[in-house]
């Protein structure tokens, strides 16, 4: 090794390290600041998150169903019996598309759940 090439795993090196101890020094000045506002750092990550599976499956169900809904347009609609269309004409933004809408709506629902289930704690008496 020669020249620059001798710089570039002294580079990657000090990179990495550098990389890896900013890390931990901002982790560090993350939990000092929230012991110093009294909060405890270790609970931050065991906060329950009671809708995150819902809104998941909600997500998944949606684009699973606007990637059906696209495969069925495809065969059915589009082709119209004539097999050769499909290799030469594939349509990818369909299948995007509709994996995407199938995504929102998955959302939207998953958000009209959790606002129906708040509404319904918030009414409640203590």
């Amino acid at each position: 090794m020669q020249g620059a090439e001798v710089l570039v795993p002294i580079t990657i090196f000090a990179g990495g390290f550098a990389m890896i101890f900013g890390i931990v020094y901002l982790k560090t000045r993350e939990n000092l600041a929230m012991v110093e506002k009294g909060m405890n750092p270790k609970q931050r990550y065991n906060s329950p998150a009671p809708f995150k599976s819902l809104k998941l499956g909600l997500l998944l169900l949606g684009a699973g169903l606007g990637l059906l809904t696209a495969y069925l347009i495809d065969t059915n609609v589009l082709r119209n019996g004539n097999d050769s269309y499909h290799y030469q004409h594939n349509i990818p933004f369909l299948y995007f598309s509709l994996i995407a809408v199938g995504g929102g709506l998955g959302l939207i629902a998953s958000y009209w759940t959790e606002k129906k289930e708040y509404d319904r704690n918030r009414n409640l008496p203590e």
